[in-house]
């Protein structure tokens, strides 16, 4: 499973892109693993801002801000629905997460064992793993486009599914290799490279949308002498809205609002993020996760959404989504530079993360082994572009697949005694199974799919909705469970 927190002997705010990494370290050292965090290892509040900032200004960026353009959004739905999404993911840490992690301060591992039991566990664990690795074949996908500014190798179009070339597959080998074998060596290494790598991306990504911004004032011959001005050209050249690119779902306002709020859902939502957050000395510290959605999925989203505005304009025929080809024209070698890091700060722990969670399934496995293993699962999917290409809808499906275990948690904590069961199931019973939560899990991604593949609703809307469905589920399955298993223990003592 996603065991993410901090170390210890490695605090946060030196690279924050090893947020949830640094505690993977003091899990495997068996530290605070079932027990609650003490009071002298807790962190103070800007621990966590500089954590969250480097997390979220990362690879997956360089996509995500382009195929908003793609998807044929206007200045103002980016603008406002960004502002409003991000606050709202804001919130969802600091009303929701925060203050399940600080009052009870275990790890999400241990909290979901206690009230589904280890079999369902080991059922996240491996469905974290394997999202984990898609992800991580996303970064590998990103860095691997610096390849193509340095030679001539066939680089994937924006609706490929399948690899292009056999340059592109060497490419995405020998970038996925390097990557695995850092993580393979474990967390120390992962901090190391980060801790190196990380800490100039934030100003690289601003340095990117100021370059490029200038650019387009240039191309454009605008003058620019007020707000108004520069509001006239995001209007009218770099956001136009419109249609999308042919195979692209058309963005409005709520489409970058939901993204920008659920991208995360895992995290809060879903309460991934309890077990970093239970480091935290207060549950207001939640507040420190707006310096990772500001800096990485406002400013970080627009200046990559610049990029490939800006090379639309140039060439309304070059539709290419390529990290390494737009960085380099705005930036030159720093730039490439920045593509490569970014891909691989992100791929890196996320690769790490993914052999832990598929550890914790085989647990006679070495960790290094399985880790390559994850590296090898990342690297194939990395070779085929579509998971880069159609990112947003991954990333709104990443979310939706874990959603549920967040309902759970969210009613098991603050619901069971008003609504008539008692909490931690699996605890309590000593039984490795909860069907009331294998139920709620199920029963929510069928009435999800089924709502998208025949209901017409988009992806991008489902979770909402779906995290109230899990929610009602799992209260009215755990209430039944519980009359059930009264009415038998009260039979047994007859």
């Amino acid at each position: 499973m996603s065991l993410f927190g901090p170390s210890r002997k490695e605090p946060f705010g030196t690279n924050a892109d090893v947020m949830h990494q640094a505690v993977d370290a003091t899990l495997a050292d068996a530290d605070y693993q079932r027990t609650p965090v003490p009071e002298q290892a807790q962190l103070g509040f800007k621990n966590f801002v500089g954590m969250y900032a480097g997390e979220h200004t990362a690879g997956t960026e360089l996509m995500i801000g382009p195929l908003f353009v793609a998807a044929g959004v206007s200045a103002f739905d980016m603008l406002l629905g960004l502002l409003v999404g991000n606050l709202l993911a804001v919130l969802s840490w600091v009303l929701f997460t925060a203050p399940i992690a600080t009052r009870e301060r275990l790890t999400l591992y241990y909290q979901l064992e206690r009230i589904c039991g280890r079999k369902l566990v080991v059922v996240y664990n491996c469905v974290n793993g394997v999202m984990f690795c898609l992800l991580a074949a996303s970064m590998i996908t990103v860095a691997a486009t610096a390849v193509g500014v340095a030679t001539n190798i066939s680089m994937p179009q924006l609706d490929d599914v399948y690899p292009n070339s056999l340059g592109w597959v060497l490419a995405v080998v020998c970038i996925g290799a390097l990557i695995s074998a850092v993580a393979a060596y474990g967390y120390e290494t992962v901090s190391h490279f980060a801790n190196i790598a990380a800490p100039w991306l934030v100003a690289v990504f601003l340095a990117l949308g100021i370059i490029a911004l200038r650019q387009f004032i240039t191309a454009t011959g605008t003058e620019i002498g007020s707000f108004s001005d520069l509001w006239a050209l995001a209007n009218n050249d770099i956001w136009k809205g419109g249609e999308p690119l042919a195979g692209k779902t058309k963005f409005t306002f709520w489409h970058v609002m939901f993204f920008a709020w659920f991208c995360n859902i895992a995290m809060h939502l879903g309460m991934s993020d309890l077990t970093v957050l239970r480091f935290a000395r207060k549950s207001w510290y939640g507040f420190a996760t707006a310096s990772g959605m500001y800096l990485g999925h406002f400013v970080a989203w627009i200046a990559a959404s610049l990029l490939y505005s800006l090379q639309l304009y140039e060439d309304p025929s070059n539709t290419e989504v390529l990290p390494g080809p737009m960085t380099y024209k705005v930036l030159g070698v720093a730039g490439v530079i920045c593509v490569v890091l970014a891909g691989w700060t992100t791929a890196n722990p996320t690769i790490y993360r993914a052999g832990l969670a598929f550890q914790s399934i085989v647990p006679r496995a070495s960790r290094f082994s399985v880790t390559l293993f994850a590296g090898a699962l990342a690297t194939v999917a990395g070779m085929f572009p579509a998971i880069a290409m159609r990112f947003l809808e991954f990333i709104a499906l990443y979310g939706l697949l874990l959603m549920p275990v967040g309902a759970v948690i969210f009613v098991d904590f603050w619901l069971s005694d008003r609504l008539g069961f008692r909490s931690n199931y699996a605890e309590r019973t000593g039984r490795s199974f909860n069907p009331a939560v294998a139920i709620a899990w199920i029963l929510t991604l069928l009435l999800c799919f089924a709502s998208v593949i025949w209901g017409g609703v988009q992806i991008y809307f489902i979770s909402l909705p779906g995290w109230l469905i899990a929610a009602v589920l799992y209260a009215v399955m755990s209430r039944i469970l519980y009359q059930s298993d009264k009415a038998a223990h009260a039979a047994a003592n007859a």
